[in-house]
């Protein structure tokens, strides 16, 4: 009990707001409750007193039943509309939450689970985890409440029979708490199990290409059904383990009842009660049956709401914050340094970036080149602090990077990627990405990018929608968008990711045109695959297995003979 206390004390920050719900449904409960004994009251009156002459007014009968089930229904309204009206809001607020600790998050979160499982448990499983609980509340206070209130009642009509029927209480808290245990453990596992199922559908949804091409269906297949039949196993476990509840407690329920009806029935045979106070113990015994049973079937759900809530839960207290200096100055000059850095994703890797010392001046355009997996991605992603060094330091202006605000810190860079991300809006919304631009300046940019003819002449102009992940346009009329949101941006750095490599000769010559104009007076930091479009850098920088092998001019380095020259004699022969 403590310990289930305890974690429904971690919902408490979120329903704070929606005490007014939570009012409303505890009073609806109590009345509710309270009304449930009058039936036997009623049944013992209509009995004792109804069948004789000048009883009681024939009028009363159904003004009584009416009015019995006017306030009960009204009650059970109140009940359920505010206890709903509660929950709802505080999905709300843990919805928002969760995203803005999203938001937030340091970039290793983003490593340790799939989009799949956050978006489960953001957007599904804060809900239906919320209104399982706000149902299963509402049970368990209200039919704990009418226990109550019957158990009063008996005690008032006899004292000695309801002792006995207190005696099965005992039994059926043990039973729910053996059953409950096991059913928390099956349904932990059956959301894990869910999560492995969510990420195979999300892979084959991203890479729908991949796999058609290739011919893998059938794999693909194989591993959906292998992960969809697991969750069918734990789901049944768990539908046994809820399901036995029922059965068990209503079987002791009945040795019990069957017991005291017994009794009561030599009792009224020795004329120690009469007939309406027999039959109102009797109807109110079983009218016990009703709330006992909803209070046994609530287990299976109300673990369910409330391992589904409590995933949301860790989201926002467990994943860790990204952490930053003080140090925000509103626009820096550029100046870069690496002092011996080095970086292993994991333990057993080899280095991503090894022992690497580096410095880029103010103003200065740099090249990375050399193979995959030598580095240049991972050394680009250190600028912005999306990944964090093993050893050595990073300094920007002189300043270490964790001194820095991290907000402040990415407002110095701007980034055109080969791996295009755009947004399911309109084209000014990808452009300014929130920040406060006027219509003429995301205009300017798109004529920057070479792409204002082409979206004039769309429909709606500027706020055209462009589709999940800008699936209304080409391939690089999205490389361009994203050109634009750089060029927008005017950060004092830089960094090009092969950021003409989806566009066609003709198209790549005006951007590049477009981007040696955004470049002057800022720091670049281009990675180029393709060696023709390096060789006006100030320096290049040839990287091999996460060391700086060579740097110098396109010219120097080919004089050298080294890794750049031999990179570019093969790519100039295979062209």
């Amino acid at each position: 009990m403590p310990q289930l206390r305890k974690r429904f004390s971690r919902l408490v920050p979120y329903v704070r707001n929606s005490r007014l719900g939570l009012v409303g449904a505890a009073l609806g409960a109590v009345v509710t409750a309270a009304t449930e004994p009058m039936v036997g009251q009623l049944l013992r009156t209509l009995l004792d007193k109804g069948f004789k002459p000048g009883g009681m007014a024939l009028w009363m009968v159904p003004a009584a039943i009416i009015s019995l089930l006017v306030v009960r229904s009204l009650s059970g309204f109140v009940a359920q509309y505010g206890l709903a009206w509660a929950a709802h809001r505080a999905v709300l607020q843990l919805r928002q939450a969760m995203f803005e600790r999203l938001l937030a998050s340091a970039p290793a979160v983003y490593t340790q689970h799939s989009a799949s499982s956050m978006t489960n448990t953001l957007v599904y499983e804060a809900q239906t985890g919320a209104v399982q609980l706000a149902s299963c509340l509402l049970t368990l206070v209200r039919d704990s409440l009418i226990l109550v209130a019957l158990l009063v009642f008996l005690l008032t009509l006899n004292w000695k029979l309801t002792l006995v029927v207190g005696l099965l209480f005992p039994a059926v808290a043990v039973v729910m708490r053996l059953l409950g245990r096991r059913l928390h453990r099956l349904t932990v596992q059956g959301q894990q199990a869910t999560d492995a199922l969510a990420y195979v559908v999300e892979e084959n949804m991203l890479a729908w290409r991949i796999v058609r091409l290739f011919g893998a269906q059938e794999h693909q297949r194989q591993r959906f059904l292998s992960r969809a039949d697991s969750v069918r196993r734990l789901m049944l476990k768990a539908v046994v383990a809820g399901g036995t509840m029922t059965p068990v407690t209503q079987i002791l329920a009945a040795c019990g009842l069957s017991v005291v009806i017994m009794i009561a029935m030599a009792q009224g045979r020795s004329g120690g009660t009469t007939v309406g106070e027999f039959v109102a113990f009797v109807t109110t015994l079983l009218q016990l049956v009703a709330p006992a049973k909803h209070l046994s079937d609530v287990i299976a759900p109300l673990t369910r709401g409330l391992v589904a809530v409590e995933r949301g839960l860790d989201l926002i207290e467990l994943s860790p914050l990204e952490q930053g200096g003080a140090y925000r100055p509103e626009r820096a000059r550029g100046d870069i340094a690496f002092e011996a850095v080095s970086l292993r994703y994991a333990d057993d890797s080899a280095p991503a970036v090894l022992d690497l010392s580096l410095r880029v001046r103010a103003g200065e355009t740099v090249a990375l080149v050399g193979p995959s997996g030598a580095g240049k991605t991972t050394l680009v992603n250190l600028l912005p602090r999306f990944v964090e060094p093993g050893s050595g330091r990073i300094l920007l202006d002189g300043v270490p990077l964790p001194e820095w605000d991290v907000q402040a810190l990415r407002r110095q860079f701007a980034l055109v990627s080969q791996d295009v991300v755009l947004f399911n809006d309109t084209v000014a919304a990808n452009v300014t990405l929130g920040a406060a631009m006027t219509r003429e300046q995301v205009r300017e940019a798109l004529r920057a990018a070479h792409l204002l003819e082409f979206v004039e002449s769309l429909p709606q102009g500027l706020d055209t929608p462009i589709g999940h992940n800008g699936s209304q346009l080409s391939g690089g009329q999205r490389q361009r968008l994203a050109i634009a949101r750089a060029i927008a941006k005017d950060a004092p750095v830089l960094i090009l990711d092969e950021a003409t490599s989806a566009l066609d000769s003709e198209s790549e010559r005006a951007v590049q045109a477009a981007l040696d104009t955004l470049m002057r007076g800022r720091t670049t930091v281009v990675i180029a695959h393709r060696l023709s479009t390096v060789e006006h850098a100030d320096r290049v920088l040839a990287m091999e297995a996460g060391r700086l092998v060579e740097q110098g001019t396109h010219a120097e380095l080919l004089a050298a003979g080294g890794l750049y020259a031999r990179l570019h004699a093969m790519q100039f022969r295979a062209s």
